[in-house]
């Protein structure tokens, strides 16, 4: 009987050391398979905010976070319509992703609206403070920051290199959506240094894409040079923008690099892949557990000149070596 009570007892022993084998192993696998959810809204598809969301990807997979593996990515894009950010918003809190990049104003403000409790990373945002998204720069507190593409200096140095480099101009128009709240501010700014530099600014306002070809073309015999700042409807039109310039020999200075690359003249301009993985390098913090309220807004170190040579030549613009002698030339 004794002999019988060993054989079972030591039966079971083995099967229970059986089961926590296998628990281990599962809870193991489970832990090795789980994966990151990272939900992505963005306005409207151009170059500048294209390259963050890259740059964002980028510096998660330099991570170890690397989509289809242990991370899954659900890019959404509003294609324009101002009114489905909210709806994609919504649908990203819905489906509990772990993180929401949110690219561009309308899209964080949209975000922020639908959860309080969710990760929420901003980039390409003119004013985090005044678009209501943070209350505080360094201490952004509650469940939001990221990074702005405002460079202190970037529209005071392309607003007075229109002076510098076509000093014969006395009107800028300005084309821009009175609806984006990231532009108004772009615009106010600009034209506080118009004013400040003896030029004067004559405005355009779209409320779609599909305006700004009729904006620019209004603007024609009123103006010397065309302006367009960090506007995500316009931007997103801007070929429009540079068929009339070149007809009609319009030098063209814009709000960003990544303009001047699709073939406007000149910004002074930020590299927003760089923004991005800036921003991508604040989500990695978060998946490893540190708050959103601890991580204060980032902002662009490095500022250049752009210059296009072929949108030069088009726009009837004369280059000269001190014009070039600090660009970054693209275009030839």
């Amino acid at each position: 009987m004794k002999k019988i009570l060993f054989v079972i007892l030591c039966g079971a022993l083995l099967m229970l050391s059986a089961c926590g084998s296998s628990e281990k192993k599962a809870t193991g696998k489970e832990k090795e398979e789980k994966t990151v959810k990272i939900g992505i809204i963005q306005p409207v598809e151009h170059p500048s905010l294209d390259a963050a969301r890259e740059g964002f990807i980028d510096a998660l997979k330099d991570a170890g976070y690397e989509d289809g593996k242990n991370l899954k990515i659900d890019y959404q894009n509003a294609q324009g319509e101002m009114n489905n950010n909210m709806t994609i918003a919504q649908n990203l809190v819905a489906d509990e992703n772990d993180v929401i990049l949110a690219i561009a104003t309308s899209s964080a403000q949209a975000a922020l609206q639908s959860t309080k409790d969710i990760p929420i990373l901003f980039t390409a945002i003119t004013d985090p403070i005044g678009a209501k998204l943070v209350s505080d720069l360094e201490k952004p507190g509650g469940n939001v920051t990221g990074t702005s593409d405002t460079h202190p200096d970037a529209i005071k140095n392309t607003i007075t290199s229109i002076k510098e480099f076509i000093p014969e101009a006395k009107k800028v128009g300005i084309i821009y959506n009175s609806g984006e709240s990231n532009a108004v501010v772009n615009v106010e700014n600009a034209k506080k240094v118009l004013k400040e530099i003896g030029l004067e600014s004559v405005e355009a306002t779209v409320s779609t894409s599909a305006d700004v070809k009729q904006a620019a073309e209004s603007l024609l015999g009123r103006v010397d040079v065309l302006y367009i700042p960090k506007d995500n409807t316009v931007v997103a039109a801007l070929e429009s923008v540079i068929k009339v310039a070149n007809e009609h020999k319009i030098p063209t200075f814009v709000g960003e690099g990544d303009s001047v690359k699709r073939g406007t003249f000149a910004s002074y301009g930020i590299e927003y892949h760089d923004l991005g993985y800036s921003t991508g390098k604040m989500a990695v913090d978060i998946l490893k557990g540190k708050k959103p309220s601890e991580i204060p807004v980032g902002f662009p170190e490095k500022l250049e000149l752009v210059i296009n040579k072929k949108a030069a030549e088009q726009e009837g613009i004369t280059l000269t070596e001190d014009m070039l002698k600090d660009a970054k030339i693209v275009g030839e």
